[in-house]
């Protein structure tokens, strides 16, 4: 199998596929789209990370793909009812950078309820501002996780060990796990001091988070996204931030994470997050690890041996 990757990664992926004696294999990660469709013909594999789309237009090119592998856990870059039609396998690895993502989440919602980024930019302002950053404790809250797939698991298996109450709901995962309650969405709207958010990105999940969704939790929460940014209606989470039903935002991903070419409303809306004292922001790095960035390629390619 002649094998194309056309985005950066690890070093790695050279010494795991020269185990691999039936497949040849061109590392070409400056491509550009022109330059990938003028070549794309001649191979039966593609790798991806995140800068290439594959839709219909682009599998007019590839009449001979039989495989995509996409380093990294999302498959929205791919059209995968087009795939499909077209009889070509998709595959990712969520399984390799889970532990990150799980970390960097427990991360996030601890800074938030202990008020570390808004406490450290004070004290290094000069201000030193005890009662203003009381915080809350972790032990005792009621977590909803919404998607318990390779990463919700994690999460929830971390925040066991703080004695938190763990509530999940997931259409598709509804294998037990210990000391985790599959609940229904109304209970977790009755319920939960916390959420967070590990889904894909697909045409269920686009804006799940909205204005009437948010208006749904019994109690003010604090809110976790490290998932797609997309998931979340960011002006609606706006609106809740000021009208206090959500404590505070934890967002490693946005609807747009070019900001530098953010429409109107998007500007208007990454004002306000980033002047608040009740979010943090992080560049879409909760997976993005040293042993992640390795672990992604041997479950990639361990994926691609198996399809060989």
């Amino acid at each position: 199998m002649h094998l194309l990757a056309v985005d950066t990664l690890d070093d790695s992926i050279f010494e795991l596929l020269s185990a691999l004696p039936t497949i040849t294999f061109h590392y070409e990660p400056t491509l550009t789209r022109t330059e990938i469709l003028a070549r794309i013909g001649a191979y039966q594999g593609l790798i991806i990370r995140s800068k290439t789309t594959i839709d219909a237009s682009f599998l007019a090119y590839a009449p001979n793909l039989k495989i995509i592998a996409r380093a990294g856990s999302g498959l929205d870059l791919i059209d995968l009812e087009e795939t499909t039609k077209r009889g070509i396998i998709c595959i990712n690895a969520p399984e390799g950078n889970r532990d990150a993502v799980a970390e960097h989440t427990v991360g996030l919602l601890l800074a938030l309820l202990h008020m570390t980024a808004v406490a450290d930019t004070q004290v290094r302002a000069g201000k030193w501002l005890r009662e203003a950053n009381r915080g809350f404790e972790l032990k005792h809250k009621t977590v909803g996780i919404i998607g318990c797939g390779n990463v919700g698991t994690e999460v929830a298996q971390r925040l066991l060990s703080f004695g938190c109450k763990i509530l999940a709901y997931d259409i598709r995962h509804t294998h037990p796990i210990e000391g985790v309650h599959h609940v229904t969405m109304d209970e977790i709207f009755a319920q939960a001091d916390i959420l967070t958010l590990h889904v894909p990105l697909t045409t269920e999940t686009k804006h799940l988070v909205t204005h009437d969704y948010l208006q749904r939790f019994a109690k003010p929460i604090w809110l976790i996204n490290t998932s797609r940014g997309e998931v979340i209606d960011l002006q609606a989470l706006c609106e809740a931030i000021e009208a206090g039903k959500v404590r505070g935002a934890g967002l490693d991903v946005l609807e747009n994470e070019k900001i530098d070419q953010l429409t109107p409303s998007q500007q208007q809306a990454f004002d306000y997050l980033a002047a608040s004292p009740h979010t943090i922001l992080t560049p879409h790095i909760a997976g993005w690890t040293f042993e992640s960035y390795r672990r992604i390629n041997e479950v990639l390619i361990e994926k691609i041996a198996q399809f060989v």
